[in-house]
């Protein structure tokens, strides 16, 4: 994305001033993971509060739409085919995402992936996956979701955006590394960090804006924004 970052580096000391261009605003949707009740119920509370501003209505999605809940293909059918009107839309990578694009590479290398939330999104697609599957069983389930998963699926998934910059906002799925500036993150930290990001009270050069850590509620701080609220069993889609 070249350019992109030209404008967020050099962290300052201080905390990066909340800013968004003029005429746009963004609406950012947290971790899915197979929740597609939920995705279409908070697209409806964003079209009605959408209504009544006349500007450009953005909306961001921070990846992990598949996995752990039950309606994985369904998620991506509804972002697919009943997408917001009218809004322009991003889609991040997540972690989830990576991992499923990589079982259908390499499925015995990936065989965590089933633990991990990969059952359910097999039997999203009819397939169904035992307890503890032999070498040629994880194949034979790759096999079964590469001929399954629809054409335009697999194109959501592989085109997905690593992270997204606007104003003095960066949109990414986990986070980004402390002390490395943001247009030389790597893929696996904006995908997988955790804790030395959470934790971290550093100035990144934005206000970063993720999923990927669950918590109860919202996390509003000074240098992130924390919007996974654990969809997959707490209901709460933020």
């Amino acid at each position: 994305m070249p350019g992109m970052f030209d404008r967020l580096r050099g962290a300052r000391a201080e905390a990066v001033a909340p800013a968004y261009p003029p005429g746009k605003r963004m609406y950012c949707v947290g971790d899915i993971h197979g929740r597609a009740d939920l995705l279409a119920e908070l697209h409806g509370q964003i079209q009605r509060d959408a209504a009544a501003y006349d500007g450009q209505c953005q909306v961001l999605y921070l990846g992990d739409y598949i996995d752990r809940g039950e309606q994985s293909r369904q998620v991506l059918e509804l972002l697919l085919e009943q997408p917001l009107a009218g809004f322009e839309h991003f889609h991040l990578l997540g972690n989830h995402e990576r991992a499923v694009l990589d079982f259908l590479v390499d499925p015995v290398a990936m065989a965590g992936w089933l633990v991990w939330g990969g059952r359910a999104t097999l039997y999203s697609y009819g397939i169904h996956a035992g307890p503890m599957p032999s070498r040629d069983e994880l194949r034979a389930l790759r096999d079964g979701l590469d001929a399954k998963l629809p054409d335009a699926h697999r194109d959501f998934l592989e085109n997905c955006l690593p992270a997204h910059a606007e104003g003095s906002y960066y949109f990414v799925h986990a986070g980004v590394r402390p002390g490395v500036t943001l247009d030389r993150q790597e893929l696996g930290d904006q995908l997988w960090i955790r804790d030395e990001f959470t934790r971290s009270t550093a100035n990144h050069g934005a206000i970063v804006v993720h999923g990927h850590s669950i918590s109860e509620q919202a996390e509003l701080l000074p240098n992130r924004i924390g919007i996974d609220t654990g969809a997959f069993y707490s209901g709460v889609l933020t």
